[in-house]
């Protein structure tokens, strides 16, 4: 009897071991959803071929680009591309995450040399930290930097009408902040105004609207109260609430099983932007919670990387 059933044993072997190839297959296939400014989604890009248009860059280490008189002096990671061209060059901004308070620049290293390599001066900044400091403080350190970007933009070859913005966490929450309000409205006073506009973001993991969550420490202890103490805080602070018509481009990436910023923060974001009349993307990774939406985010920031050339790709944008 054995000898007869084993041929049935192995054919059914067989059959999971094929049954759970094709899963796994039809789930790496459907690992990502990248969808467009029309709300359909997108046909993904191959990106197994090499980039020839990596090129070399100049590391230009961490300055200071706070002014001396400023609360707490703070440096920025400074990236040329290199080249013989006087063409001037778009710029990316870039702000590591932490939950307001902790990490460091490090954090955005891969992602700033890759800009970089792309033709983009970069800029890889620190900012302070709540507790010690509550919003707008963290807006008011990448209005600074903004300004000193500017000012050295005739010595870096830089197109200030391209400069971009890439955050990931809290991070993507102040460069978004930045784009949407940081050049007018109240926000915009006293160290923001023309120099702070961004012209298209790339944010993951984004705390959109601070209001969705409970009055939990980070949030309280980075707008100084809770929601029913400084609802107002609560507004200035939340990209969401800062939406007005033809805001500038955005790239969202997100985890869809994020438990510490869920996922509603990108899907209602990036209709909220649509709606507006704004260009959005909307990248979503399958089966990844916050941290590891960033530590696996290669084919997000590969086609957010691509989505930045498109918006800077002619001068004077």
């Amino acid at each position: 009897m054995a000898r007869r059933r084993a041929p049935v044993v192995m054919a059914a072997t067989t059959w999971w071991r094929g049954a759970l190839l094709l899963a796994s297959l039809g789930l790496a296939g459907c690992a990502n959803t990248h969808l467009g400014s029309d709300g359909h989604e997108l046909v993904a890009r191959d990106t197994a071929q090499p980039n020839t248009e990596l090129g070399e860059f100049r590391d230009l280490g961490e300055r200071r680009y706070t002014p001396d008189d400023w609360p707490e002096p703070l440096s920025a990671r400074v990236r040329l591309p290199r080249g013989e061209s006087d063409n001037l060059r778009p710029a990316a901004l870039l702000v590591h995450g932490g939950g307001w308070r902790n990490r460091t620049p490090d954090d955005m290293e891969e992602i700033a040399e890759a800009l970089t390599r792309r033709g983009f001066v970069t800029l890889n900044i620190e900012h302070r930290f709540a507790p010690d400091y509550r919003f707008p403080a963290q807006l008011h350190d990448l209005q600074q930097a903004m300004a000193w970007l500017h000012a050295n933009a005739e010595a870096w070859r830089v197109d200030t009408d391209r400069i971009v913005g890439v955050g990931f966490s809290s991070g993507a929450h102040l460069v978004s902040l930045l784009a949407l309000a940081g050049s007018h409205g109240p926000l915009a006073k006293p160290h923001g105004g023309d120099h702070t506009r961004l012209a298209a973001v790339v944010a993951g993991g984004t705390p959109t609207d601070l209001f969705k969550f409970d009055d939990g420490k980070l949030v309280v202890q980075f707008l100084g109260g809770t929601r029913a103490e400084v609802p107002e805080q609560y507004r200035l602070a939340s990209p969401a609430r800062q939406i007005q018509s033809k805001p500038p481009p955005f790239f969202l990436f997100h985890g869809t099983w994020d438990r510490l910023v869920p996922v509603d923060h990108a899907t209602d974001f990036y209709q909220a932007l649509r709606a507006q009349g704004g260009e959005a993307e909307l990248f979503l990774q399958h089966g990844r919670g916050h941290f590891l939406s960033f530590l696996t985010r290669g084919s997000a920031i590969e086609a957010g990387l691509d989505f930045l050339k498109r918006q800077v790709s002619h001068p004077g944008r």
